[in-house]
């Protein structure tokens, strides 16, 4: 018997425009032990999937389904609070997507991780309390014991994130829900976090249900994958017959998106447009719209199901191995310019260094933390330079203090050969602007668009009409339609918020920009076109860049040279082919064996 059985799962939301049909009769069943991976873009209903199976979908969401079962038992008759005691976080857990607002902030580690266990009587006080310390420790928190007293504004992005993977686990859930637990966390970290996932679920018969963008991750993890667009599941199959032989034209094109870490600089063959709103159920493909390979029949009736091999099927009607793939994927060989990097120094950070002092406890002495320590760097003009390393690397205060938002504890920084001590802030903001990682929240929601993109030259006191110009000039620059001016940041896709994220560094006609992990929080179809934007623009405007990432791929897509940072000291630099490809540090080392990589998974799979 599967442990889990959905059929014909259906959510429709209430919007101003009518219903939104985010999941349209989604089927699939999962064995104990197996693990599914749920892909596709923003907007395709992954996540709505996820939070129908535990009730917990926005207020007034309408949910049908022909049959729900968890281990036989038919979950859609359970009143909700029988679902919130006996399944909820007990049999089916999850690990949400954005830790910092899953967690309390009032509350401590402690008091989040225990609370469910303790409350519903299965430990008491000082079991769940030693059984939060040991899963904090597994997930990799360092000091896990100190942890629990501590509040989640306290721990970083990817600490954080591995204090939910250790929560959801508290319970011993049957089932593990996994909505893109690895999108905050390096590369280290994220190898290891999977590791623990496949070992829990060997040691203990958990199954999960893996929602990621990374296709990399879902090719070493999962054992199925099932591919969503429009709310409706497009194909499914074994993993490796999936991801190493697309039948669906939809996931051929997110299979050609993916950056690769070797090989040929090339343009990525991003997929063109966005997602489209379902506003009624679908009656034609839903991916026609988008799809190179449409024919006239795509347009006027739903495609049916067809099954190849090993029960791997696709819903299009296009014949399996179809060589119109194979022009598509031609397209990709298109290599980008080299851009010239030998011009004069734009950025100079000579011995930089940054100390904090942190008190230990109320009464405790202070402690010294060398967040960056000795860091000399140089960037010329028209060159991208990627800096690397885990999460306390020093890495972004680095980057704040290029910036000038952070004053070095020594070392100076000049930019064209200015210091930037006592330069005024419109002068350096006219110099070097910064990108950053997360597009949801450094965008003012109550602004428009429009005055999203002209604030810094409001401040500099331009006039509406030249402002409202140069805001047009910019959605050409980024590729955005005009008519996006006067909508909100609420409106519009993960891509084009990056996308208004970039015309406001932009605005200003830098010289440098400072880019913060740019790609991490995107789908991979829309980090093909972020990634192709910031090459276009640095060859058409002659732009230096500073790009802060842990995505190695996303390294060999953009940079020409590569450092390397280790607790807040340099442990190697180089250009980008000779670091990625014969590194001499063994921590450069540890980070690109821990980075996984699409190609060789596909083939290891293929191959058992």
């Amino acid at each position: 018997m599967a442990l889990i059985e959905v059929d014909k799962l259906t959510v429709r939301l209430p919007v101003p425009a009518g219903w939104l049909h985010a999941v349209h009769e989604m089927s699939f069943t999962l064995d104990r032990g197996e693990a599914l991976g749920i892909v596709g873009e923003s907007g395709s209903g992954k996540s709505m999937t996820a939070l129908a199976l535990m009730r917990l979908l926005p207020r007034g969401a309408q949910v049908s389904t022909g049959a729900l079962r968890l281990d036989g038992q038919d979950l859609t008759a359970m009143p909700d609070r029988a679902f919130a005691r006996n399944v909820q976080g007990t049999r089916i857990g999850m690990i949400f997507q954005e830790p910092m607002t899953s967690l309390n902030p009032v509350y401590t580690i402690g008091r989040q991780m225990t609370e469910a266990s303790v409350r519903q009587g299965l430990l008491g006080r000082s079991a769940a309390r030693k059984r939060a310390v040991e899963l904090l420790d597994r997930v990799g928190i360092p000091e896990p014991a100190a942890r629990m007293g501590q509040y989640p504004h306290q721990l970083s992005g990817g600490q954080r994130q591995r204090v939910m993977i250790a929560m959801a686990l508290m319970l011993d859930p049957d089932l593990l829900i996994a909505d893109e637990p690895t999108t905050a966390l390096d590369v280290t970290v994220q190898a290891q976090i999977m590791d623990l996932l496949a070992g829990l679920r060997r040691e203990t018969g958990m199954a999960m249900i893996l929602i990621s963008h990374d296709l990399a991750v879902v090719a070493q993890t999962t054992d199925r994958v099932a591919v969503m667009y429009g709310g409706e599941l497009l194909e499914e199959g074994r993993a490796a017959s999936v991801l190493a032989a697309p039948r669906h034209p939809y996931t051929g094109a997110l299979l050609r998106a993916i950056p690769t870490i070797d090989g040929p600089r090339q343009r990525l063959a991003a997929i063109p447009g966005i997602v489209e709103a379902q506003m009624a159920p679908p009656r034609a493909c839903v991916f026609a719209p988008r799809c190179a390979l449409v024919q006239p029949e795509c347009t006027t009736a739903r495609p049916p199901r067809q099954t190849g091999m090993a029960g791997h099927w696709a819903r299009c009607i296009l014949p399996e191995g179809d060589g119109a793939r194979d022009k598509a994927t031609e397209a990709r060989a298109l290599s980008d310019a080299t851009t010239d990097a030998s011009g004069p120094p734009m950025i100079e950070a000579e011995g930089i260094t940054k100390i904090y002092h942190i008190k230990e406890g109320l009464f405790g002495p202070k402690k010294e933390i060398r967040a960056v320590d000795d860091v000399s760097l140089t960037v010329r003009r028209g060159e991208t330079v990627a800096l690397v390393g885990e999460s306390g690397s020093g890495k972004s205060t680095l980057a704040r203090i290029i910036l000038g938002l952070t004053k070095a504890s020594a070392g100076r920084v000049r930019l064209q050969g200015q210091d930037i001590t006592g330069m005024p802030d419109t002068q350096r903001a006219r110099l070097v602007q910064p990108i950053f990682q997360d597009p949801y929240s450094s965008l003012n929601p109550r602004r428009t668009v429009a005055e999203i993109i002209t604030r810094p030259l409001h401040l500099r006191g331009v006039g509406a009409v030249d402002r409202m110009r140069r805001a047009q000039e910019m959605m050409e620059v980024v590729r955005l339609p005009v008519r996006l001016l006067h909508s909100y940041p609420l409106h519009l896709s993960g891509g084009q918020r990056q996308r208004v994220a970039i015309a406001r560094a932009m605005v200003n006609r830098p010289e440098v920009l400072i880019c913060d992990e740019p790609t991490s929080a995107l789908d991979v179809s829309v980090q093909a076109q972020i990634l192709n934007l910031l090459a276009d623009l640095q060859a058409e405007f002659g732009l230096t860049t500073l790009i802060i990432t842990h995505d190695m791929a996303v390294v060999h897509q953009l940079a020409q040279r590569v450092v390397v940072l280790l607790q807040g000291r340099m442990v190697e630099e180089g250009p980008a082919a000779q670091v990625l490809g014969a590194p001499r540090d063994p921590y450069t080392r540890a980070l690109l064996d821990a980075a996984p990589r699409f190609d060789a998974e596909i083939m290891d799979k293929a191959g058992t």
